[in-house]
């Protein structure tokens, strides 16, 4: 009798079950992954903006009002002083428009951005960098 080499159906359908039990348990995982890595594109913009308010406050001073940039950056006139162009902050899930600018200290160069993102492909909810470099998302 000749010797046979070789997996039996049995151990293949063990293979299949355990990889496919696997991908189930990966699937929600890499989902959290893929918003987080959308949220990381708003946060990188966020802090470029931000430094550029600290910038423009240091340049105005304390006594200045700020109340021109303090809005979203979809017009010149919030754009322009912080040094960006009208497409600078746009990405793959966000918009320049998406981002607003509130809360400007003139004395401390603090100020709170809010993101939204209005593309299809966006992740869904708001992020906001805060006055003391917080990131946070909400649902």
């Amino acid at each position: 009798m000749k010797s046979r080499k070789g997996f039996t159906l049995v151990e293949l359908m063990v293979v299949i079950l355990i990889v496919a039990i696997l991908a189930a348990a990966s699937v929600p995982m890499m989902r959290g992954r893929i918003d987080s890595a959308k949220w990381a594109e708003a946060c990188a913009s966020a802090g470029a903006i931000k430094s550029s308010v600290r910038a423009y406050v240091a340049e105005k001073g304390s006594g200045f009002d700020y109340s021109g940039i303090e809005t979203t950056l979809d017009a010149s006139a919030a754009y322009s002083p912080l040094g960006f162009s009208s497409t600078d902050l746009d990405g793959v899930y966000f918009n320049q428009a998406d981002y607003t600018i509130s809360s400007v200290s003139g004395t401390a160069g603090t100020c709170v951005i809010t993101v939204t993102s209005s593309k299809t492909n966006g992740p869904s909810g708001t992020g906001t960098l805060a006055a003391d470099g917080t990131w946070s998302t909400a649902e």
